[in-house]
């Protein structure tokens, strides 16, 4: 009997804390119900946040890895880094390094090459950390930036649904992954801004659009012809008077800039005249390119690489965009890149489709309303629901292009390998002096840029006491890594001196140098 009463004193008394627990979780649960629900705003607010946070963390993490990695290069983040530092001291936007590859001195103002003041805007985020890496992360935060108005305008077209569906499908895009894969430049803040425009228009905020308008200006000297092409479809709207004034003054700065500022501040107009095909100046070019159409639509689409671009840009908004007068804004810009001469504005390698991303994602949205408001008049498919399988079709298709472009690296245990040569790399940096005048290969260019004035490593005639040389990887602009070993041994003939060599990294001193 008493062993019975025993067991069940037992029982009781492990019962006693099972109950206890479960009297928290209940009176915890009633507490967390008590609490006032968000309201439908601040559930989207939440939500919104988290997906801005996470791209921003993700193309971050895509860029810092790369940089720490030493797969950056001088050209372009040393280069923005430099102009970005000029900034910050409240000087010149110069670029020692693009002055010496262009033969124009290390006391170039990069304005000369392209008219981006919007850079500035970036020169505080340096007094916080004054390196290259802040460059990565600010060109993440604006990426990200883009999603609200572009969430906000996707809504009132299509609603909420189709919203979500559509900015995460502008999240994992292939011209922002390619972007963030290739350093930094002025096309970090084109979606942000395009976002901003063509949403505050859908709201009838044409003083907000105008704003905009003049900070796109502001962003590259080509960028009029975007505002042009966004004149064109605000034509379309019948704001007549509105669109032939961002016509005119899109075309204008875009003139402007090219024909008297960027001269101004020492820049050669023509140094990105790529259409000679068309003629020698703009005049001749645009009567080749009218008097001869079949010509000009050939160069549209020839080389077989130009429709591989075409593809990739028009098939992420399931051709949708094609229905969309929106679409214009974007033309101008993908006209000036296909018909030039050169092969790199039109591959999709670069950044040059991350000024027309969110351009053409917003057309998309605007050809999935038409297109849902006709078969609605022809009673086949509830307009709801077309939006909605655009949506998730647009989303789809983002998804499954991720293996084909950068981001996919971001999985792969190999994209974050140390191999020897990065601690041969660090070595080598850490070989050079703060303060002195540098000329290094372009994957470790970016290593120094914060603490000493950094070149690029070419076959001109050496300018600096210390050359940070590659022997075993090709890097830009050598022809061959031959050529690279050979030109270590000419400048050793030359003076300069071995003061460390580690897989294939060499640094060099030419003794009694005096300073820059």
């Amino acid at each position: 009997m008493s062993e019975r009463m025993e067991e069940t004193a037992a029982v009781t008394e492990r019962r006693e804390p099972a109950g206890a627990v479960r009297a928290a979780t209940r009176d915890l649960v009633g507490r967390l119900r008590a609490l006032p629900r968000p309201s439908p705003r601040a559930r989207h607010v939440i939500s919104l946040t988290a997906i801005v946070l996470a791209a921003t963390a993700v193309y971050a993490q895509l860029g810092l890895v790369r940089f720490d990695l030493y797969r950056a290069t001088s050209l372009d983040l040393t280069l923005f880094d430099q102009v970005v530092r000029g900034f910050s001291h409240f000087s010149a936007p110069t670029s020692p390094l693009r002055g010496f590859t262009l033969d124009k001195g290390m006391d170039f103002n990069q304005l000369g090459e392209h008219f981006s003041p919007i850079l500035a805007v970036l020169a505080p985020l340096y007094w916080i950390y004054d390196g290259p890496e802040t460059l990565i992360v600010a060109q993440a935060a604006l990426f990200a930036l883009a999603i609200p108005p572009l969430w906000v305008f996707t809504r009132r077209v299509l609603g909420t649904g189709p919203a979500y569906l559509v900015v995460v499908a502008y999240a994992l895009s292939w011209p922002l992954a390619r972007a963030m894969n290739f350093d930094f430049h002025e096309a970090a803040f084109a979606p942000l801004i395009t976002a901003v425009m063509i949403e505050r228009f859908s709201a009838g905020r044409h003083g907000h659009v105008l704003t905009a308008a003049a900070a796109l200006l502001l962003v590259k000297e080509d960028m009029g012809l975007m505002v042009a092409g966004f004149g064109a479809y605000v034509v379309t709207r019948g704001r007549r008077l509105d669109g032939v004034t961002y016509i005119a003054a899109g075309v204008g700065y875009t003139l402007y800039a090219r024909a008297l500022m960027i001269p101004a501040v020492g820049g050669d107009p023509a140094m990105y005249w790529a259409y000679g095909q068309f003629g020698p100046d703009l005049p001749h070019a645009v009567l080749k390119a009218v008097t001869d159409p079949l010509n000009t639509l050939g160069t549209l689409i020839s080389p077989q690489v130009k429709l591989d671009t075409w593809a990739f840009l028009l098939w992420p908004t399931l051709l949708l965009c094609l229905l969309s007068p929106l679409t214009l804004m974007a033309v101008p810009q993908l006209l000036e890149r296909m018909l030039s001469d050169r092969l790199h504005w039109w591959i999709t390698d670069f950044h040059h489709s991350a000024f027309t991303v969110v351009v053409l994602l917003c057309a998309g949205v605007d050809g999935a309303a038409r297109l849902g408001r006709l078969l609605r008049r022809r009673k086949e498919v509830p307009e709801r629901w077309t939006a909605l399988i655009w949506a998730t079709g647009v989303c789809l298709v983002a998804v499954t292009l991720v293996p084909r472009f950068p981001l996919d690296q971001l999985i792969r245990p190999e994209f974050y390998e140390r191999k020897p040569d990065v601690a041969a790399a660090e070595q080598a940096v850490a070989a050079v002096p703060s303060g002195v005048l540098v000329e290094a290969v372009n994957h470790v260019g970016p290593h120094l840029s914060a603490r000493t004035t950094t070149l690029l490593w070419t076959d001109k005639q050496p300018a600096a006491p210390w050359i940070v040389a590659d022997t075993d990887r090709f890097a830009y602009p050598w022809g061959s890594v031959d050529r690279q070993r050979q030109r270590v041994e000419e400048l050793m003939t030359l003076g300069y001196q071995v003061v460390f060599a580690r897989e294939g990294y060499v640094v060099l001193h030419r003794p009694g140098t005096a300073p820059p």
